[in-house]
């Protein structure tokens, strides 16, 4: 009697940014040679189609979404495309599929997974402000201006010493106005903190956060940027919408790796720029050694956004402006 493997695969991912890792992980462990297919990915390509990648061809046996999504076709394969109706459910919203596939071989495999609807209509937007130190109650914070109005939804934050693989945030679905600002605070250590989600810019009541401006809060305690740091932001296609490097000193990246090859992404990319083009070194960041919980990273919002460190600037001690247009006036080092 000729039998059948069955696996059962749940995965619970902020954007399936480590998808493909696990796969390749199963991959390794049932092998290749008969065994059960292996997923990697799902996501969203266009507001009525969604791909499920499959380390071998598969045909779809039963695929349920939740909150529904009417399924107008399906077509099988190592990659599996999916046509629905995306009509009633909104940009970049979280959805989980639940679907059960089959190859040609018999062996069947059921994942859960998440991934969010497709965002075309995300804003233009900058990085405006980086807050690197902590002094209690003022929290780190990566602070963004959109230039265009549009959706937030699936919009993610990376910050290079916490890794690459994953975000350090990802918005949920969230309607912005051209010219808001819009604050990541980098740790939760107060009460009555509130993502601001929807039109009340005074639902919070952190200490940096502002009336005008729109508030997001990690619910974390620990430090997650550092002076000699990477921050970027991607979007659904892995795309850099706006970067800032930075570093305590010329020499060095520092001690965490994936700051320099966060470094050689954003070149390559072109999302931040050296003096020379080409590989980038510690010279061609942001000096951020003066920075303090008050002395901020600020970009001269006066200026034409060039991808490099002239844009940018330390400002004066008590200068933070979270929320808030840039204090234009600069720090000067004690000789």
């Amino acid at each position: 009697m000729k039998t059948h493997s069955i696996a059962v695969l749940i995965l619970c991912l902020c954007g399936c940014s480590n998808a493909g890792e696990a796969g390749e992980a199963i991959q390794h462990v049932f092998g290749t040679a008969g065994e059960a297919p292996v997923f990697l990915k799902a996501k969203a390509i266009s507001s009525e189609e969604i791909t499920f990648r499959f380390s071998l061809p598969v045909k779809v046996l039963s695929l349920r979404f939740d909150p529904s999504l009417p399924v107008q076709s399906i077509r099988d394969g190592a990659v599996v495309y999916v046509q629905v109706d995306g009509r009633g459910i909104g940009v970049g919203e979280r959805v989980a599929a639940d679907i059960l596939v089959q190859d040609e071989r018999r062996n069947t495999l059921n994942a859960l997974v998440p991934f969010r609807t497709w965002n075309d209509r995300l804003p233009s937007l900058v990085i405006t402000e980086i807050r690197t130190e902590y002094a209690k109650p003022k929290a780190e914070f990566v602070e963004i201006k959109a230039l265009t109005g549009g959706n937030l939804g699936g919009l993610r934050l990376f910050i290079a010493s916490n890794g690459l693989e994953t975000p350090v945030f990802e918005f949920p679905s969230v309607e912005v106005k051209a010219g808001e600002y819009i604050v990541i605070h980098l740790r939760s250590i107060e009460e009555g903190l509130v993502n601001e989600i929807g039109t009340n810019l005074r639902a919070s009541r952190g200490a940096d956060a502002q009336p005008d401006a729109r508030d997001f809060w990690i619910p974390d305690t620990k430090k997650l940027i550092r002076k000699t740091d990477a921050v970027f932001f991607l979007d659904q296609d892995d795309k850099i919408l706006d970067a800032v490097a930075m570093s305590e000193t010329r020499e060095s990246w520092g001690t965490k790796a994936d700051v320099a090859k966060a470094v050689e992404m954003l070149a390559r990319q072109g999302a931040w720029l050296g003096a020379n083009g080409g590989i980038l070194s510690p010279g061609d960041a942001v000096p951020s050694k003066d920075a303090t919980a008050t002395r901020s990273i600020c970009r001269d919002e006066r200026l034409a956004d060039s991808n490099r460190a002239a844009n940018w600037y330390i400002t004066v001690s008590s200068g933070a402006t979270p929320g808030k247009p840039n204090n234009p006036k600069r720090y000067t080092p004690k000789k």
